[in-house]
């Protein structure tokens, strides 16, 4: 069971814990390998000053709808398992905290700002536009309202992930963070699979082989490969802000981000799950275990 006490240090060894509206992290009961999987976008509870313009069912949309779910048996295997709860368009986690659109705030920032592609968009730290283009707002947001929402939602997930991140490296020399998402069917990029061309099942990004080992892109790809799905790799999604934030690959500290299809396992206009769901559910179960062996090899030979 979590615990339902609020840690406000995210960090105190390596328990579970539930931040209601705002995350919650779950920790093996017995043995532990020193994976983390994250899921940031998954969030469905909508926070009493989130007003929107927009029909809610774009945002549930935009959700990474059952991804928290899909990956929730990973503390079986070993890993932990952190799920934001608040939903991304209210502020994305996988943003900078500089990532801000100045045209949403009514006015000039305090702190600094570092527009990302995202952002220009509409689409940075905190949305202006619901994608495409539709205002998200009727008027601009206050910079102390923007704050709040750094400071109750975006900063706890992100002190959660990385004192998380830093405790198993500082037991185990080594970390292997897996940045769970899906993606729009129509966003998928075409690959080449044995009966021809067709939408990849997965998406594998590591910002062009930067953020991780080459083994562990190579294992997670091909266990998904013999399970008798596609994927593809950086096409079109290398990772964003959480991979990058804390990957560094020559002091172990890997991190990957996998992107699901969101038409094997959901219907995509209704939201529902499809006949698939708990296939690919037990499919990611077993890949979290093909992880920890995998890591548990790692370790062993530098143990040598």
């Amino acid at each position: 069971m979590i615990d339902k006490t609020v840690n406000q240090n995210f960090g105190v060894g390596l328990g579970s814990f539930l931040v209601p509206g705002i995350l919650r992290r779950v920790s093996p009961k017995n043995s532990i390998v020193p994976i983390v999987v994250d899921s940031p976008h998954s969030g469905t509870q909508y926070p009493e000053d989130f007003e929107f313009l927009v029909p809610k069912i774009m945002l549930q949309r935009a959700e990474d709808s059952y991804v928290g779910e899909l990956f929730s048996d990973a503390p079986h295997n070993g890993a932990t398992f952190i799920e934001a709860l608040f939903p991304r368009s209210y502020i994305d986690p996988n943003r900078s905290i500089n990532d801000l659109d100045p045209e949403l705030l009514e006015t000039d920032w305090s702190g600094s700002i570092k527009m990302g592609e995202k952002s220009r968009l509409g689409h940075g730290l905190i949305w202006r536009l619901c994608p495409p283009d539709r205002p998200m707002y009727k008027e601009r947001l206050s910079e102390s309202k923007v704050r709040h929402r750094i400071e109750s939602y975006w900063r706890p997930y992100h002190q959660c992930l990385s004192k998380t991140i830093d405790t198993l490296h500082s037991r185990f020399g080594e970390t292997w963070h897996i940045n769970c998402h899906s993606m729009p069917s129509g966003s998928a990029p075409s690959v080449v699979a044995q009966n021809g061309r067709k939408q990849a099942d997965f998406v594998l990004g590591d910002q062009d082989g930067t953020t991780c080992s080459m083994q562990l892109r190579q294992i997670i790809s091909k266990t998904l490969i013999n399970m008798g799905y596609t994927v593809a790799i950086n096409d079109p999604y290398k990772g964003v802000e959480l991979i990058k934030a804390y990957s560094n690959p020559d002091y172990a500290r890997h991190s990957i981000q996998i992107e699901i299809n969101r038409a094997i396992y959901m219907n995509e206009r209704n939201l529902e799950r499809n006949v698939n769901f708990w296939e690919l559910k037990r499919n990611l179960k077993q890949l979290i275990s093909v992880l920890a062996d995998f890591v548990g090899f790692q370790s062993s030979a530098a143990a040598e």
